[in-house]
């Protein structure tokens, strides 16, 4: 890799799934990658462990660093420590959430609170510790990790996981118009359903109120089983997290000003796609009715 092609990059939750997958895959291009997680000396020090020796391993730049993305403190401290040695950041990939599962009502407010938190929120304090720097350099490039079930098909039992993607889906729509004159570029990667290679259905949380969660089991009993076996049966073979993967690596590797705005990959076909297409047509075709063509991104 030419030594302009390098770029630093910052991607959240890296930990495991297609965080740790990411950050291993863009170190292996040559980029200087730091893998964001939370409790590096607790929970997950065997993951931080893991990043260092296959860094020492495969000879790459790839560095964990202590990322909680529900603390600004943290998360400043993060970009900060990059910025200092590194003098700047030049790719960002929001990937950093949370999954929950069981009955939307069984729910408490600070459930929904907290996945809010982990899947929207994050994604403002590492902007606001990030973008200064961004657009004093009139550069840079945001990724957003959302998911199908923004525009596509959504079984039940996983509510409050899609509204909170929506949410963040929603945001990073308004960031890249917000962004583009300041030369900063948006790419919304939209991964479909990956059954296996990632750690979202193993990790997701449960609801509090365990007696609403029974009232539902006596309708809904095994929906979530069923789900997953009719999601598995719909995916391709050759349906693998790996696809999410490459398509971040290729988006950072084109040129300014040919990445794509939205990039699907969606083995089961979920509508997503479609959906999506349509509603980014009407917002340009808004942009340009009230003057601001400029903004649209595509």
């Amino acid at each position: 890799m030419r030594n302009e092609d390098k770029k630093v990059i910052v991607i959240t939750g890296a930990s495991s799934g297609f965080g740790a997958l990411t950050a291993r895959a863009l170190s292996q291009e040559g980029h200087v990658v730091y893998a964001g997680m939370r409790e590096t000396l607790g929970r997950n020090a065997p993951r931080f462990e893991e990043a260092i020796m296959y860094a020492e391993r495969h000879h790459v730049d790839l560095h964990p660093i202590e990322m909680d993305v529900s603390s600004q403190h943290s998360v400043d401290n993060a970009i900060q420590t990059i910025l200092l040695k590194h003098r700047e950041i030049n790719v960002v990939i929001h990937n950093a959430g949370h999954m929950v599962v069981g009955p939307t009502e069984a729910f408490t407010p600070e459930q929904l609170a907290n996945m809010y938190d982990t899947n929207v929120v994050s994604t403002q304090r590492v902007n606001r510790a990030v973008l200064p720097h961004m657009r004093s350099k009139r550069n840079g490039l945001l990724i957003w990790v959302s998911s199908s079930s923004v525009k596509g098909g959504t079984p039940p039992y996983l509510a409050p996981y899609f509204a909170a993607k929506a949410g963040m889906d929603s945001l990073a729509v308004s960031y890249a118009a917000e962004l583009i004159r300041f030369g900063i570029e948006t790419s919304i990667i939209v991964p479909g359903s990956f059954t296996s290679g990632t750690n979202h259905f193993l990790n997701a949380g449960v609801p509090t109120d365990t007696h609403v969660q029974r009232e539902y089991e006596e309708h809904y009993a095994g929906l979530m089983e069923q789900v997953g076996e009719r999601l598995s049966a719909l995916a391709p073979e050759d349906a693998d997290v790996s696809m999410v993967v490459r398509e971040i690596v290729k988006v950072v590797a084109l040129p300014k000003g040919s990445r794509p705005f939205r990039v699907h990959i969606d083995p089961v076909d979920d509508g997503s796609e479609r959906v999506s297409s349509f509603a980014d047509e009407a917002r340009q075709d808004f942009l340009t009715r009230i003057g601001l063509s400029d903004l649209i991104t595509l």
